[in-house]
């Protein structure tokens, strides 16, 4: 159990929240949620006593475990991966090196032997012997196989050093556990494995994540960051969205009939004030217009973006046709891929993430094949979001100007009504576009594509730096979107929601091609049921 004693965090001026007050206990998750910039990794950071806060204290019991999913993926480059995850038990990893470096004394004295013997007993009740399986149980379980476990850690790619450090923190079964984004970069079948993991984790876990299917099927508890303070709702996410938009309308509908009073009784007071008859009435009612009092709305800082996809035409007969394309670069390839885009497909690009943005940077026209060909029909106009968009955004002009050069309207004013519905309000559209957030530039990226009005939208992880409102807001447009959509995508009731056809690559290049829901595919390919 961790306790939250009337914390406060601050940075300068910004008060992230003050005067909090929680419990988190054995055998619950907890969803910390909140807008951009709310504070839920600082939160996190609080938890863990690497972050003091400026009043108050987290108290943590003697007895319990608290372990953070590490996020420096070189931190253990010069180590194994199965000791990489068994250092996720500092005491039993510490007990093994002492236990090793004793064994290899050319000088083994009595009194080692004696320090040999207590670290063995050591070791035998922290269930030592079997730290090694269940290390390659948990590894396994992510999808590193066996004949990794003992490779560098620097000799993996990213996506595989993450299920590393997840296994790490996972090792050892401490009392708590505090994940941020721990679905980045795993693999459909690793979340499934994780969502079960955590289903039947008998301790507590506090989870950061921007995936609303995981935050569904793993949380019992959502902790809601804002108002400057946190408070924790019983329920999934869906239930505590569900709930606190019920809430709202319930408290604009209960101020609504009040200001209809409010407004009943001063045209009372108005019309009758000055006829003696009523005037006795007039004063009674002016009383009760004094004591009504409209309930304090608190605004959120949580603002829903307005994302909307209009193809300014709409696609003819002909969209895309790819035939037996080949493309080799130094990261990835792809051999004789054939394909062709119909009317009103949205089609979910799975596979190796360096494949899938590959095939959608030849379908962008933004690099050649080696062979083969793709027609584009004339009737098409493309727009392409692409995974890493640092190339957009090494100028240094503002925002308003950037955007300005990928359409043909001169409107200053136009184009900053335009950015404020995308949130970027007041003078924000004169910051300059190298110095701008993940989430700001990802707003920018789906800014441009509204104003390319394109009738085939190409997205390769959309919902990468994006917080739940603009995740929901994008997810919202894209199923009303009329033109044609190729996308990759890891967020699955983002994918659910979209999806009618499934391209997948597989590791030896043959390519699956069917007509199908995400839930359908997932059941029948992979044997997973939700």
């Amino acid at each position: 159990m961790i306790e939250v004693r009337d914390v406060a965090v601050q940075f300068g001026s910004q008060v992230l929240y003050e005067h909090v007050n929680l419990k988190f206990t054995d055998g619950n998750c907890y969803g910390l949620i909140g807008a951009n910039g709310a504070g839920k990794s600082t939160f996190l950071r609080v938890l863990s006593k690497e972050l003091e806060p400026n009043s108050g204290h987290v108290y943590i019991p003697e007895n319990e475990t608290l372990y953070m999913l590490k996020q420096d993926q070189y931190a253990y480059d010069a180590y194994t991966v199965l000791d990489t995850v068994m250092m996720g038990n500092e005491e039993l990893y510490k007990i093994m090196a002492e236990k090793d470096a004793l064994y290899a004394k050319a000088d083994f004295s009595e009194a080692d032997g004696i320090l040999a013997g207590e670290l063995e007993a050591k070791f035998g009740e922290m269930n030592g012997w079997n730290a090694e399986s269940d290390a390659a149980t948990l590894l396994d379980g992510l999808g590193i196989p066996v004949d990794m476990h003992y490779n560098k850690m620097d000799e993996l790619s990213g996506g595989e050093k993450v299920k590393v450090l997840l296994a790490q923190s996972l090792f050892g079964e401490p009392n708590t556990l505090l994940l941020d984004e721990p679905t980045n970069n795993l693999d459909v079948k690793a979340i499934a494995w994780l969502e079960e993991f955590l289903i039947n984790y008998k301790n507590t876990v506090i989870v950061v994540s921007h995936d609303r299917h995981f935050l569904n099927k793993v949380c019992t508890h959502i902790a809601d960051v804002d108002y400057g303070d946190i408070k924790i709702f019983s329920g999934n996410y869906d239930f505590w969205y569900e709930t606190s938009q019920l809430i709202s309308r319930q408290m604009k509908d209960k101020n609504k009939k009040k200001e209809e009073k409010i407004k009943e009784l001063e045209e009372f007071i108005a019309r009758f004030s000055a006829n003696a008859s009523k005037s006795k009435q007039a004063t009674s009612r002016k009383r009760t217009l004094d004591k009504i009092e409209l309930d304090d709305l608190q605004p959120s800082r949580r603002k829903y973006p307005y994302i909307e996809f209009k193809a300014e035409r709409e696609s003819g007969k002909s969209i895309l046709f790819l035939e037996n394309v080949s493309k080799k670069t130094d990261q990835a390839s792809i051999e004789n891929v054939s394909l062709t885009v119909g009317k009103d497909d949205k089609i979910l690009l799975m596979g190796d993430p360096l494949k899938t943005s590959l095939l959608l940077d030849l379908i962008d026209g933004k690099v050649e094949p080696d062979s083969g060909t793709i027609t584009v029909g004339q009737t098409v106009t493309k727009s392409y979001i692409p995974r890493d968009n640092r190339e957009y955004f090494e100028g240094n002009e503002p925002i308003l100007n950037w955007l300005s050069n990928y359409t043909d309207i001169d409107d200053q004013a136009y184009i900053r009504g335009f950015l404020g519905r995308m949130l970027f309000s007041g003078e924000e559209p004169l910051k300059s576009v190298n110095v701008l957030s993940g989430g700001e530039k990802a707003r920018c990226m789906m800014s441009k594509a509204m104003l390319e009005a394109p009738n085939l939208l190409l997205l390769d992880d959309p919902t990468n730096h994006l917080d739940l409102e603009s995740i929901q807001a994008l997810n919202n447009s894209l199923k009303d979107y009329k033109g044609e959509l190729i996308f990759v995508c890891h967020d699955r009731q983002f994918v659910e929601s979209i999806t009618n056809r499934i391209i997948e690559i597989k590791d030896d290049g043959t390519i699956i091609d069917r007509l199908s829901s995400y839930g359908e595919y997932l059941e029948k390919e992979y044997g997973m049921k939700d």
